[in-house]
């Protein structure tokens, strides 16, 4: 979730940047008409049904077809003036953005994904509470709790990078939480949430005011992803490896 979502913060601006232009035949003739365009679109792919045949707003620009078959639904772009398929209106990197944020925020599962990201970011809220309580290391160390030692042997940098982000994020990874949250069960709470503190909460979780938060939360919202790895991390250096080697001392005093 912390790797998707930092990858789509700029999903708009990369959308745009990235926009598919199909070149169309402008012969100087009239264009085709709609029923003519679901024709060819028909005869192109014969096993889909033609939804709809959107005109394009611009003499240079193609229609936009959508089909569907079963539960499977297609746009594909069209020649006014030719009929010519002119393929998916969808950039390589539109798509990939589009996956990434079906990903982040529905697990690639529809309404099912979007409970569990629920659930998912009701944990996040717990673990910034607990860790924001299991980070007080007393009054006279608090401070050290703040930095990171970079000479230090592995172990201590990784629990003080652990620490220290903890510290530093935790206000924020608490938002993301929260505001996902309202995100992912947006109808329980309609009641409460009017849409226009919705479309806030949106922007919020993605640090859509301007180019500076954007920019601050893609790169703080990898966050949640290294205090992940340096948690387990610890927990393998305090925990597992610690069976691991009681375990080898006692099959081999048996």
């Amino acid at each position: 979730m912390s790797i998707s979502g930092s990858a789509i913060v700029y999903r708009r601006e990369l959308s745009r940047t990235f926009r598919r232009v199909a070149a169309v035949a402008d012969t100087g003739r009239p264009p085709l008409r709609a029923d003519e365009i679901e024709q060819r679109a028909a005869r192109a792919y014969t096993t889909y049904e033609v939804l709809s045949v959107n005109p394009p707003q611009q003499p240079d620009e193609p229609d936009v077809v959508v089909l569907e078959s079963g539960k499977k639904r297609i746009a594909r772009l069209f020649d006014p003036y030719t009929g010519a398929d002119l393929g998916d209106p969808k950039s390589a990197v539109d798509r990939l953005l589009s996956w990434l944020a079906d990903l982040h925020d529905n697990l690639l599962s529809g309404f099912t994904g979007r409970t569990l990201n629920g659930i998912g970011a009701m944990v996040l809220v717990w673990l910034a509470c607990t860790g924001m309580i299991l980070w007080w290391p007393g009054i006279k160390n608090w401070r050290r709790s703040l930095t990171i030692h970079t000479r230090a042997r592995f172990s201590r940098f990784n629990w003080d990078l652990h620490s220290a982000m903890g510290f530093w994020c935790a206000l924020l990874i608490l938002v993301w939480g929260l505001s996902g949250i309202c995100l992912c069960f947006p109808a329980s709470l309609n009641f409460l949430l009017g849409r226009e503190f919705r479309l806030w909460i949106t922007r919020l979780h993605f640090g859509r005011f301007n180019l500076a938060t954007e920019a601050l939360w893609t790169v703080l919202g990898l966050a949640p992803a290294v205090l992940a790895l340096t948690g387990v991390v610890m927990w393998w250096n305090r925990v597992l490896s610690k069976q691991i080697r009681r375990r080898r001392r006692e099959d081999v005093s048996v």
